[in-house]
């Protein structure tokens, strides 16, 4: 029997869970807490990346050098401290509770693998944010994206309003239709993935980010203790197990999906942008330099001992030709000579 557990990491706000993972990924069983921004590090380290910074967290052990997995799913969902996921499983205090992105892992996937054709999206349905790279853009084409689209999505045969028991929620309140869109967003993630199984042979990694605000907006409508608020995590629950179990499918059990669930982000999430024309370091109170590049150590080797084997190789020839004797080392000068003893 092949034994497989696919990795689900529950941040419920301050903790980090971890569900099931491949054999090849393995968590130690310990109660080490972790920062909320060192979440985009863990993810690069299960996916088999380098990082900037060593992670210094027990919790994850050294992986295999030879296998790593094909996909990587994170969903961040908002509004609630935690998820009824099962309790046999590893459980890390969370600290820090920061926004975060996958967008240092996505870049390295786009450079490693620039020669292939990678899946890459990142979605958040409540903002109608959306980022497709590679293959996404054919595998995802028809995905509703868009708020007014996954509205259009549920009005259709086979929607979650029709295949899931709603209960306390309703059809015809904004609130829960967010809710609702969002998870119908997952199922139809899971049914294109089905539709690519080839997508698992492709030599490069995919790579999956959502972020889901519906049951944040549950609770400002209804609060904690309302029908509708345990309705809808038992419907996401669900959904998200249903999910982990598509991809593990669809990718052979080679996948990683986390769940972070996040009550309230100490800061608003917002994504800077910098033109790349912009030289002036308007963000520092004290005009500090920008730290240096990550390749920065690498560049300088190599300028600082090229700049010294050919100074070397100048010196060694510079001073050859200066005790050089033309009469003696040099075959024109000694064939002249001869030529001239001839005569």
């Amino acid at each position: 029997n092949i034994h497989y557990w696919l990795v689900i990491w529950g941040v419920l706000g301050d903790s980090l869970t971890v569900l099931r993972s491949p054999p090849y990924v393995t968590f130690q069983d310990g109660q080490w807490p972790i920062s909320g921004e060192k979440v985009p590090d863990l993810v690069a380290l299960t996916m088999g990346f380098s990082i900037r910074e060593d992670l210094d967290w027990p919790g994850l052990a050294a992986g295999s050098l030879f296998q790593r997995p094909r996909a990587n799913a994170l969903i961040v969902v908002r509004g609630l401290d935690t998820l009824d996921f099962p309790k046999n499983i590893s459980s890390y205090p969370l600290e820090n509770p920061v926004p975060f992105t996958l967008d240092s892992v996505a870049n390295t996937v786009h450079t490693l693998f620039a020669d292939s054709t990678p899946v890459v999206l990142q979605l958040a349905p409540s903002e109608e944010r959306l980022y497709m790279m590679g293959m996404a853009n054919t595998v995802f084409e028809d995905l509703p994206v868009t708020l007014q689209q996954i509205r259009g999505r549920l009005s259709q045969d086979g929607s979650v309003l029709t295949s899931l028991p709603l209960i306390s929620l309703s059809r015809n309140n904004e609130a829960d239709l967010l809710f609702l869109s969002e998870v119908q967003v997952l199922y139809d993630i899971s049914a294109l993935l089905q539709k690519h199984k080839h997508l698992a042979k492709d030599p490069a990694p995919d790579l999956y980010s959502l972020e889901l605000a519906g049951l944040e907006e549950i609770v400002r409508r209804y609060g904690t203790d309302s029908p509708q608020f345990a309705d809808a995590t038992r419907i996401l629950t669900s959904a998200l197990q249903k999910f982990a179990d598509d991809v593990a499918n669809v990718y052979a059990n080679n996948a990683v999906v986390e769940v972070v669930t996040v009550k309230t982000f100490e800061a608003p999430l917002t994504r800077k942008s910098r033109s790349i024309l912009q030289t002036t370091n308007e963000g520092s109170l004290y005009n500090l330099a920008y730290k240096y590049d990550y390749d920065y150590a690498v560049v300088f080797n190599i300028v600082l001992w090229l700049m010294i084997v050919l100074a070397l190789a100048v010196i060694v020839i510079s001073y050859n030709l200066w005790n050089m004797d033309p009469g003696y080392d040099s075959i024109i000068y000694r064939m002249t000579n001869q030529k001239i003893r001839l005569d």
